[in-house]
């Protein structure tokens, strides 16, 4: 199944409601999605070694959902196989106090990759937008003119060379239970529960109603939304993964050649040596 049906593009007309999070393609089991996901890691870390030596281009990856959605073990996934070296992630928490003095994009902006890079957003800048939204805070003009920043702060990064890629884990409410009562009762666990994710599964309508704001707002020609299936991970993870191999092979991507030409090496060897 292609990834364009993933992508968010009439966002006058999405309702997360109506897409399906325990969707698992077009694969017979779990095994036979897990041959296909190898082999796309061993791609994207191909990529990613080109990508890294050419230095013209850099990946953004951006992933939102709601809490227990797999944010952290998308991430622990499907970048496994990368060069430390060319990778890095950033998990945005609530500002600090010289954050918070700031404009709520300069944290971020500090945190986007150079070129030759990829970055990982483990949340990001739209809970600057989400949070709100739901909780109060900002008035509906300040709501506009922060989506009209970031539209303009992703076009810049786009246009400077960074390819964005957002990823929405849709998770089922029922799922997203059953996932914190395995925090509660595994004791490696315990260390993932927050009492803070029952408060606010109080709110999950109003998340819903926020995301799809969120995407009528900027899912952008340029930073395109997907929405990712996420009840099942291994589909989770294979689906993002295919999304990111697919961006990177839609660039021109190539190992730089030299800039002299090729020397004689037996010319350049002492006989001595």
């Amino acid at each position: 199944m292609g990834i364009k049906r993933y992508m968010i593009k009439d966002t006058n007309e999405i309702s997360l409601s109506k897409l399906d999070p325990g969707e698992k393609g077009t694969f017979k089991s779990k095994e036979e999605a897990s041959v296909e996901t190898e082999r796309l890691k061993e791609r994207l870390a191909e990529l990613q070694d080109i990508l890294f030596a050419q230095k013209k281009h850099s990946l953004l990856v951006i992933l939102q959902g709601m809490d227990s959605s797999g944010k952290d073990g998308t991430v622990k996934h499907i970048f496994s196989g990368l060069n430390p070296q060319g990778f890095t992630v950033t998990s945005f928490k609530k500002p600090t106090l010289d954050e918070a003095a700031h404009d709520f994009l300069w944290r971020v902006h500090q945190k986007t990759p150079p070129k030759g890079y990829i970055s990982a957003f483990n949340r990001s800048h739209y809970e600057d937008v989400l949070v709100p939204r739901v909780h109060g805070g900002l008035s509906k003009e300040d709501l506009k003119r922060r989506f009209r920043y970031i539209r303009q702060f992703e076009e810049m990064l786009a246009e400077e060379g960074t390819t964005i890629v957002k990823l929405f884990l849709h998770i089922s409410k029922e799922k997203q239970m059953e996932k914190i009562q395995e925090r509660l009762h595994d004791p490696k666990k315990h260390w993932k529960f927050d009492v803070s994710d029952l408060q606010e599964r109080e709110y999950w309508s109003e998340y819903q109603k926020a995301y799809e704001d969120v995407f009528r707002e900027s899912s952008i020609e340029k930073a395109p939304w997907y929405w990712i299936p996420a009840n099942h991970r291994w589909y989770r993870n294979y689906l993002a993964l295919s999304i990111v191999v697919k961006t990177l092979e839609g660039l021109d991507l190539s190992y730089p050649k030299l800039d002299t030409p090729t020397p004689n090496i037996s010319e350049l060897i002492s006989p001595h040596h």
